[in-house]
Order: C-alpha cells, then structure tokens, then sequence
C-alpha cells in the first residue's frame, strides 16, 4: 500500500493515511520515533542515539585528549588542539539548536492557529499571554481539554513541564527534530 499525497488543501477524509494520527493509540506511519509505543508525558522526549551517544561521546573524548595536550605537552598543535575542539562543540551545538528553533516557530504558529479554531471567542484573547514554551507544551494537549488547560495555564502561569502532566488525553508528537 502506497502513501498518498497530502496536501494541505485535500480535506481529511480523502487522505488515505494520516501522517500522524490524532489519536494517541494510533501510530505514525513516517518518522524515526517510537511509533510502536503509545506516546505520553513520561516517554515523549527523543534522544537520537548518533547524534547523543556517539557524536557526544567524540567530543568529550577529543576535549579532554585536547586538554591533556595543553597540559602535558604546552605548545602551539596543542593550543591549536584545544581550539579546534572547542569550535567543533560550538558547531555541533548549533547544528542541534537551530532546527529546534525553527521547529519551535512553526510549532508556535500552528497551536495559536489550533486555538483560533478551538478556543472560544471570549478565550482567544488568552493566546496572546501564553509563553513560547507554554505554546510548545500545549501542543500534546487533545483539542477537548485544549480551553481547559489554556485557561490554567495563562492563570496559574504553569511551567511546560507542570502543562504537559496536567494532560489526560496526551496528542502525540512523532516529528520532533
């Protein structure tokens, strides 16, 4: 079976796999994921083994061979050593935090969207006092109990975390970078 081309403009019903279903005990048929595993507060954060183990462990073994140079055999390799390590971990910081900001964008732009359609008209004033990291957070919350947790959330100030455990219908979200 062939997936179908989706378009945001084909109404849901033509669609012949979802991307990612709605509801949680459904999966996702594209991504890396734990499409397998019902996603919720405890299990819904990604670490990709490449990029965390190995990636990680590289450069924190080349920092501290970088180190012990600087220290045991001082000179301009080892200096240079040193800095060039350094860099590296600046890159490969950056090359992990620049995609999630924009992801962060595109996931704030979509829930205040959501909350235009969901929330009722005397509610959507609230969307303009939810954080970044409020947004981000209520992402995972169904669309029933979405003006509930708003509500709670612009009034009580609670923090991502405090938000994401307060769900009870939990929206998965298998695409996070």
């Amino acid at each position: 079976m062939g997936l179908a081309i989706l378009s945001p403009a084909m109404p849901v019903g033509e669609r012949a796999l979802p991307l990612c279903a709605p509801v949680p005990s459904k999966k996702c048929i594209i991504g890396s994921m734990a499409e397998n595993t019902e996603q919720n507060v405890s299990n819904h954060t990604r670490l990709d083994p490449p990029y965390h183990f190995v990636l990680s462990a590289l450069l924190l073994v080349a920092l501290g061979l970088a180190v012990y140079l600087v220290i045991h055999q001082l000179g301009a390799a080892s200096l240079w050593a040193l800095i060039v390590t350094l860099a590296l971990f600046i890159i490969v910081a950056k090359m992990r935090l620049y995609p999630l900001k924009a992801q962060d964008r595109v996931i704030r732009l979509e829930e205040r969207l959501r909350m235009q359609t969901l929330l009722p008209e005397s509610q959507r004033s609230q969307i303009g006092a939810l954080t970044e990291a409020q947004l981000i957070a209520l992402r995972f919350a169904s669309d029933g109990e979405l003006p509930a947790l708003v509500d709670v959330a612009v009034t009580k100030k609670l923090a991502p975390k405090e938000i994401k455990r307060s769900i009870k219908t939990w929206r998965p979200d298998y695409f996070r970078v």
